[in-house]
């Protein structure tokens, strides 16, 4: 079961009374930590019997409302908070997620917070009074004190494609995105272009970092200097992909070929170039980031990076879902998935000049 939440408050939303008090403010009234409450609340062994009795009445105290006894590694149900729905990368993390949480019998919540600060803070409200049991974050930055108010709840969190350097103690899952970048400034060095543009993603995302940086590896190891020139900032966005590459071939000596941070910038560029009167994969080649479904309808075919979006969110999920029983256990290390070359028609050798 999947559940859009729309993050508008409704007359009923706005009439209810404060929300319940969190497992954080029993465990600071108990003097144990949060791991302690959430044993309690789980029937888990190894808690003192005079800690567990000290919990047991301030939860009764405060009228704590227990989520209903499920069996082991079930989870009922999880929140997924993506900035927006009506992307194609959007879609592809959202089927990850839906099919894996389909599998294991769980719901799913689906929160699109479009990156206003308001919204985020609605659906903190939101996820306080529905009891999740897990949360997924897809690309949205949450402030610190907002991720300590999900991690006072007690409940799995996993972050995918994180924006800035993820967090050491919240899991991650990304791809290979240096190498990525590396793979595809490659490939266009092999076809024998030396003057190669690139439009970036947002500099506060690590994944548009970490492809920059493939790129400039990719031309130094080859002899080719870095032409800041040919570097163009983008937001991974279609428009920015047609304004960036209208600004490399407006260059006086333009680019033979163009790297764009993201298919959707790719496709924003083929706009460019034939608007320019020339020829994608003749004139100029280009090559994306992604491998969206519409990169292999697009005319010419994109040759592009493939990330495997659905793999990512998927891994996400299956994280959540085996967290339930243990959620605040630490240590888990940033998972990257594998990026791969996929050559199509967009790319070939420098015209002769």
């Amino acid at each position: 079961m999947t559940v859009v939440d729309s993050d508008r408050p409704t007359a009923t939303e706005q009439a209810e009374p404060p929300a319940r008090v969190t497992i954080a403010e029993i465990a600071r009234e108990a003097g144990v930590s949060v791991a302690t409450v959430s044993k309690v609340l789980n029937g888990h062994s190894h808690v003192a019997e005079a800690t567990r009795e000290k919990i047991e009445a301030l939860l009764e105290g405060h009228n704590y409302v227990r989520r209903r006894s499920r069996p082991t590694h079930t989870v009922g149900l999880i929140d997924l908070v993506i900035n927006e729905l009506d992307s194609p990368w959007s879609v592809e993390v959202v089927r990850g997620v839906e099919e894996t949480t389909a599998q294991h019998g769980s719901g799913l919540v689906v929160t699109a917070v479009h990156g206003r600060p308001a919204d985020t803070l609605r659906w903190l409200d939101n996820l306080t009074r529905r009891g999740s049991d897990g949360v997924i974050l897809a690309v949205t930055a949450l402030a610190k004190g907002q991720r300590r108010k999900v991690q006072d709840l007690g409940v799995p969190l996993v972050v995918v494609d994180p924006v800035g350097n993820p967090d050491p103690a919240i899991p991650s899952v990304g791809a290979t995105n240096w190498h990525g970048g590396l793979a595809a400034t490659q490939h266009l060095l092999e076809l024998g272009h030396r003057r190669i543009g690139i439009v970036t993603g947002p500099d506060d995302v690590l994944s548009a970092r970490a492809r920059l940086d493939g790129y400039r590896a990719a031309l130094e190891s080859a002899g080719v200097g870095v032409d800041p020139q040919l570097e163009v900032r983008g937001d991974f966005h279609h428009e920015t992909g047609f304004t960036g590459a209208r600004q490399l071939l407006a260059l006086p000596e333009p680019p033979t070929a163009i790297f764009a941070s993201s298919d959707l910038q790719a496709l924003g560029a083929y706009d460019a170039v034939r608007r320019a009167g020339l020829q994608v994969g003749r004139d100029i080649s280009i090559v994306g980031f992604d491998d969206l479904p519409v990169a292999a309808w697009a005319s010419p075919p994109l040759t592009t990076v493939r990330q495997p979006l659905s793999d990512m969110a998927a891994m996400a999920a299956r994280i959540v879902l085996q967290g339930v029983d243990n959620v605040l256990t630490g240590g888990m290390h940033r998972l990257e998935l594998a990026t791969a070359l996929v050559e199509r028609e967009s790319t070939g050798r420098p015209p002769a000049r």
